[in-house]
Formats: C-alpha cells, structure tokens, sequence
C-alpha cells in the first residue's frame, strides 16, 4: 500500500519501505524477550526471533532494499544486555549480513550499552532520533528534539498500535497497525511492533492518557488513521475518531 510516491508500506508486513532511501522500516522486536521473561518466572515458546526473521526475510524479498532501519527496541532489557538478548542479536545480525543488506538502529528506551556490539556485529548506531533524507526517525519515549528542517516525515515506534474490534459481538480482535497522520506540519507515522509477544495498545479504545509516548499530547489522535497490517493482508481502517463509535 502506498502512502506517498516514497513511501509504501509492505504487504501484510508491519514494515514499511522507503525508496529514496533503499531501505525497510521497523521497530520494536524485542530479541531476547523469551529468555529475559523466563528468568523472571514467566514462560514463553521461543518463537520471537524466528518471526523476526521470517518478517524481515519477506520484506526484503518484497523490496530488495539494501538496509533495515530498526527504530528503537532491538532487544528488551532495559538496564543490561542480558545473554539471551546477545545471543539473539548475534543471531539476527549475522542473518542481515547474510543478506548483504546494511543494519541501522535508531536507540530506543530498551537499548541501553547496545553500542558496544555495533562494531563486532557490523551494524551503526544512532543515540535517539536520526534525519536520514526527507525523513525523521526517533523511537517517541522522548519528544523529538532537533527536527531537520529537510524533514518531511517523522516515523516512531513505542506505541505497538493496534485496534480492537469486535467488541458488539463479543469477541475482540487487537490488530496491529500503523498509525498514519500530522505532527505539527509534519506527516507522521507511527509504526506497528514487529516482536510477536508485543501485540500492542487498542488506540481506538484508549484514552490520550494511557498512552506510552509524549508526541501524542501533541497530536490529534482521533484524525489519525489506522493501517491494519495483520493476517496477511494491509487495509486502511479509516479514522481512529470513527473507529471509536463502531467498534
């Protein structure tokens, strides 16, 4: 599905593609949760970083792109990197360079001394937000601080959007999507979590205030529109402002 003439967002992916830049989008995949959740009591199958892969693998067989930009999240730790999350970093960084594509991280909340990998695992680093092109990429767990004036753009993960849907019937679905819509005079999209036990926050069934990031005290959210990216297939949903009254 295509936002712009730049921008598309990959076919039944929680992925999006910049063309100009050559380069898949994503964010928030969370390697190593598995293991980092079992030390604390809770077990989980290890499937996270197969899906990963799997996402990434068809979304550059999708594109051909020659780099994946991860905004923020790569692992989930927040004070250390725990060894599962090495582990799994070493993991998917030696597929990504099996694949001759190029890794770029724009640091989220969860990446902290990350940095020191970068080197060994051939990936870069940028601390927070990078301009890269016409576009702006932070994670959003901070206002964005200095947009480039080139910036056409601004792309954020934390949130894991998602809808819910269903509620009349009795059954609820959450689907991921992406969030599409203005931040100042700037378009703004707002990026699906990747990690598949990050099923996400019911946007159209959330109050302002329960949500994780700051950018959307500035934002109107109902006028926002959600891009489903689930059961293999992208649909637009329409606006979080009409999804409130019929779902």
């Amino acid at each position: 599905m295509k936002l712009t003439n730049d921008v598309e967002l990959v076919d039944g992916l929680p992925v999006a593609y910049i063309k100009s830049l050559d380069s898949i989008v994503l964010s928030d995949i969370h390697l190593g949760y598995e293991g980092v959740m079992a030390k604390k009591g809770m077990l989980f199958p290890k499937v996270n970083l197969n899906n990963v892969i799997k996402v990434v693998g068809s979304a550059l067989e999708a594109t051909g792109a020659g780099r994946i930009i991860v905004d923020g999240d790569i692992k989930n730790e927040f004070s250390k990197v725990d060894l599962e999350e090495f582990n799994e970093l070493y993991d998917f960084a030696t597929f990504v360079n099996g694949t001759g594509a190029q890794l770029t991280l724009i640091k989220g909340n969860h990446d902290n001394f990350v940095d020191r990998y970068s080197g060994p695992l051939k990936f870069s680093v940028f601390r927070q937000e990078a301009a890269l092109g016409k576009y702006f990429f932070f994670h959003g767990e901070e206002l964005p601080k200095k947009i480039a004036k080139e910036t056409k753009m601004m792309i954020m993960g934390h949130e894991h959007p998602a809808i819910g849907i269903g509620r009349m019937i009795g059954k609820r679905e959450k689907l991921r999507c992406f969030l599409y819509g203005k931040y100042m005079n700037f378009k703004l999209l707002v990026l699906p979590a990747v990690g598949y036990f990050s099923s996400g926050t019911e946007i159209n069934m959330s109050e302002r205030e329960d949500l994780l990031s700051p950018v959307f005290s500035r934002v109107n959210i109902n006028e926002m529109r959600a891009i489903v990216c689930d059961y293999g297939e992208t649909m637009d949903f329409g606006r979080i402002g009409a999804l409130r009254k019929v779902v």
